[in-house]
């Protein structure tokens, strides 16, 4: 264990706290510390690049999530132990998501996730709440698109399922992650690039984003284009006090299902045929 860490602490609004720690265990292999209206990284290593991605995250969100960062050298503890030893396996709908230390379940369908990527591996309300919409619409067979993938959890889900699967995400190291994530649970995807839905080729019986309400209403034309007559779309990452930006934006498709975990809200809608 080196003398010294780095510390890089993140202060910003409280309501983004969640979204932005996922954000941050999708580039950062190690722990962080959560507080209200704070996330605190640790690591033996420089931060700086850690944030650079805020910085370039913040840019392309165009500013509506303001932070103020804060790089420190500090004496070192044995914090990674201190924060595996706090990460639990989850129950979500179908699946089982356990830290490689923990020995899978038979009844459910296990996904494995190590514990640097905790807030992409269920533990966060609206990865949880997407795990169970796909838990309740997702076939063995259909074609899924996961956009915004992240750690890769939910394409991981579906695959699972026996669908054929596609994933994208506008962050290189997310992509990495998930190419990971796919290759620790022995599973392969179909495709999977760096960027987003306007990139792809076809269109999907199910289509997936759990991002923030901002993207989902910017992109909304490209999502309800990708998703076939019939189809379903699982929007998530939506806080309630932002839940009309996304309804008004898809208010041609039919509401099938809308969850309410922690503030955040999951909606399901079906895209009817001439809808």
């Amino acid at each position: 264990m080196n003398k010294i860490y780095h510390e890089l602490t993140v202060t910003l609004n409280d309501d983004f706290v969640d979204f932005i720690a996922d954000f941050i265990t999708n580039i950062y292999d190690e722990g962080l510390e959560l507080g209200k209206g704070k996330i605190i990284v640790r690591s033996e290593s420089d931060l700086t690049f850690v944030k650079d991605a805020l910085v370039s995250l913040a840019d392309t969100l165009g500013d509506s999530i303001q932070m103020e960062y804060s790089l420190e050298e500090k004496e070192n503890v044995d914090w990674i132990k201190t924060y595996q030893d706090s990460i639990q396996p989850i129950e979500a709908g179908k699946f089982y998501i356990f830290p490689s230390w923990y020995e899978p379940k038979e009844d459910l369908i296990n996904i494995k996730i190590d514990p640097a990527l905790a807030f992409g591996s269920g533990h966060h309300a609206t990865t949880f709440s997407c795990l169970e919409a796909i838990s309740t619409y997702v076939n063995a067979g259909q074609s899924v698109i996961d956009v915004g993938c992240g750690s890769g959890i939910l394409g991981l889900a579906c695959k699972k399922l026996s669908a054929n699967v596609e994933l994208c995400d506008t962050d290189p190291l997310s992509v990495e992650s998930c190419k990971e994530n796919f290759e620790l649970n022995e599973e392969n995807y179909d495709k999977l690039w760096e960027g987003s839905i306007d990139k792809a080729e076809g269109t999907y019986d199910v289509v997936i984003a759990n991002i923030i309400a901002d993207v989902l209403r910017f992109i909304a034309k490209d999502l309800k284009a990708a998703c076939k007559e019939d189809g379903l779309l699982i929007l998530s990452g939506i806080l309630d006090k932002k839940e009309n930006l996304v309804v008004e934006s898809f208010k041609e498709l039919t509401l099938e299902q809308r969850t309410l975990k922690d503030e955040w809200v999951t909606l399901v809608y079906k895209k009817e045929v001439n809808g």
